[in-house]
């Protein structure tokens, strides 16, 4: 064997055994020392999301106020509730859009933002808009899946741009607008924006679930 060869192979042994395992090694060990390492890699992803939960609310809720958590954390700031309520009221009760259309938008926007509150209490709201729990998870697949009408996947495709770029393309405007007046295209808009911004406040907050809550698909890995 010449020196090369020789390097080339304690190379090999080298980093082998730094990875606990020998390519001479029996397969039985090497079976071993395979399952060991998925166990390690498990373990540590289940020690993280246990840091994760453990690390609690960077704003606790306040105790003295009855209802769903995100309204106890913002309890802290009254003049901001007072001001933020009225629009927030417009957006969920009062706007130009069909009850489907405006839940199909709200869970786009909470699963692009990975705000997994608003996505809970939505998918209610999206049951009780006539949506279907096969329909609620395709929500999160994106336009291309289910069996969704045309229009459907251009108001889907509409909340990804606005989220991606902040803006609706020429495309998606256009097919939306041959249906939708100005005032919906509008409320469309700012729909989108509020619940990407209440997805930032519950995400940098760490606003924790309300019991009862279902979470994320978990079937539908993320992009």
């Amino acid at each position: 064997m010449n020196t090369q060869t020789c390097h080339s192979a304690n190379r090999r042994r080298s980093s082998e055994s730094v990875h606990g395992w020998r390519a001479d090694a029996p397969t039985g060990f090497r079976r071993t020392a395979a399952v060991a390492l998925v166990l390690a890699l498990v373990a540590g992803s289940l020690s993280a999301q246990r840091q994760r939960r453990e690390t609690g609310p960077r704003i606790p809720p306040a105790e003295e106020v009855q209802s769903i958590n995100l309204i106890r954390t913002l309890s802290h700031h009254p003049p901001l509730m007072e001001a933020w309520g009225p629009f927030g009221g417009y957006i969920l009760r009062g706007s130009t859009l069909p009850d489907r259309d405006r839940e199909m938008v709200i869970l786009r926007t909470s699963w692009l933002n990975e705000a997994e509150y608003e996505w809970g209490h939505h998918a209610r709201a999206a049951r009780a808009a006539g949506m279907t729990d096969e329909e609620i998870r395709n929500v999160a697949v994106g336009e291309n899946a289910g069996p969704w009408t045309s229009f459907e996947r251009y108001l889907l495709r509409a909340a990804t741009e606005l989220h991606r770029n902040s803006a609706i393309s020429e495309r998606t405007w256009a097919f939306l607008k041959a249906r939708y007046s100005d005032q919906q295209m509008i409320d469309l808009i700012f729909t989108v924006g509020q619940y990407r911004m209440v997805s930032m406040a519950l995400r940098s907050i760490r606003v924790e679930l309300d019991e009862g809550l279902e979470p994320f698909p978990e079937d539908v890995p993320r992009r």
